[in-house]
């Protein structure tokens, strides 16, 4: 990372552009954006040096929105720009910006891609379960049920769960947040600080098309018994403490047990198969948010820079000799008929 003392002080209004932010009112977009712009005043990095890329979706207009560099590019190929952005230039802050529809449907290839081969960035994928921009239609995350211009009879499909997909793929770094919860920019910290592929799934209301598909567990009165905000270190209570999880040992499945037992699990990033737990839990559990797994492993932009630089060790660039190595050949001029 950047040096501090290096790099001048800035407010969140700096990070903030000059276009006009274009989202329907009342949109969870407008929440993640006023975030993103008050976290990154607190990360080492400067503004030329950061670098939005999108694909195409509702959330997808957010490199406008940002003063930065960016790219909006097409759909479900933001991880394949950024990951060149990032090896023409490893100096630079990437940061992905896309959906579920995007991120899932068209781009589940790149998407999978970016996360095993452990791109240093940060992605941020905003899940409102439905196709904003087209108008409604249901997408990879939509519930079963989900009635939609596209499925009028309700939703047959079973949805993908984003972090179990990420966690699938070979993601090192796993999160969850609230589009409008006030701990969201802790998630953004923790996904910046981490090395590697940092994917966000962010809970994203749409209210026009999906309104209260989260309120379950984001509604004031559900936050409480609804929200399991996991800290390393610390056990996983939720309900003001009075409740926790453990491990069952007799069916290796997570159970809701009172806040002062001593069963609680304290939260270790690193246990994949409680992650995993953690990722789906059921009807009737929480929802697990916070930093659910983070295990560092080395970075495919880093591996890539000391393959180029191994292999131009001890050598000087000869562009004529490049260009006249393997099969050549001469076209001689003919002589004129006579």
């Amino acid at each position: 990372m950047n040096d501090m003392t290096t790099i001048p002080a800035t407010t969140a209004k700096d990070w903030a552009s000059d276009q006009e932010v274009r989202w329907c009112p009342g949109c969870g977009d407008y929440a993640v954006l006023k975030a993103v712009q008050r976290t990154m005043p607190d990360l080492a990095v400067a503004r030329e040096k950061t670098v939005f890329v999108s694909g195409i979706g509702c959330s997808s207009r957010f490199p406008y929105y940002m003063a930065t560099y960016g790219f909006h590019t097409i759909h479900g190929r933001a991880p394949a720009v950024a990951t060149g952005v990032k090896l023409a230039n490893p100096e630079l802050d990437v940061w992905i910006i896309t959906g579920d529809g995007d991120a899932l449907s068209i781009g589940g290839n790149h998407t999978m891609h970016v996360l095993r081969r452990n791109l240093d960035c940060q992605i941020l994928l905003f899940n409102n379960e439905i196709y904003g921009l087209t108008k409604g239609q249901y997408s990879p995350t939509s519930r079963v049920g989900t009635r939609s211009p596209s499925t009028p009879f309700g939703s047959v499909d079973r949805p993908v769960t984003p972090c179990m997909y990420a966690l699938g793929s070979g993601a090192r770094f796993i999160a969850r947040g609230i589009d409008v919860n006030k701990n969201l920019p802790e998630v953004l910290k923790a996904a910046h600080a981490h090395r590697g592929a940092s994917f966000v799934e962010i809970y994203q209301n749409c209210v026009v098309y999906n309104d209260d598909v989260f309120a379950s567990f984001t509604d004031k009165a559900a936050a409480s018994e609804g929200q399991l905000w996991l800290k390393a270190g610390e056990k996983m209570l939720f309900a003001d403490g009075s409740k926790g999880l453990a491990l069952d040992t007799a069916t290796l499945k997570l159970k809701v047990v009172a806040g002062d037992d001593p069963a609680v699990i304290v939260h270790d990033p690193k246990n994949r198969g409680i992650a995993a737990m953690l990722i789906e839990l059921p009807a009737g559990f929480p929802v697990a948010l916070g930093v659910i797994y983070e295990d560092p492993a080395p970075t495919f932009d880093s591996a890539v820079a000391e393959q180029n630089r191994a292999a131009a060790e001890g050598k000087s660039p000869d562009l004529q000799k490049l260009v006249s190595k393997g099969q050549t050949w001469q076209v001689e001029k003919e002589p004129r008929a006579e």
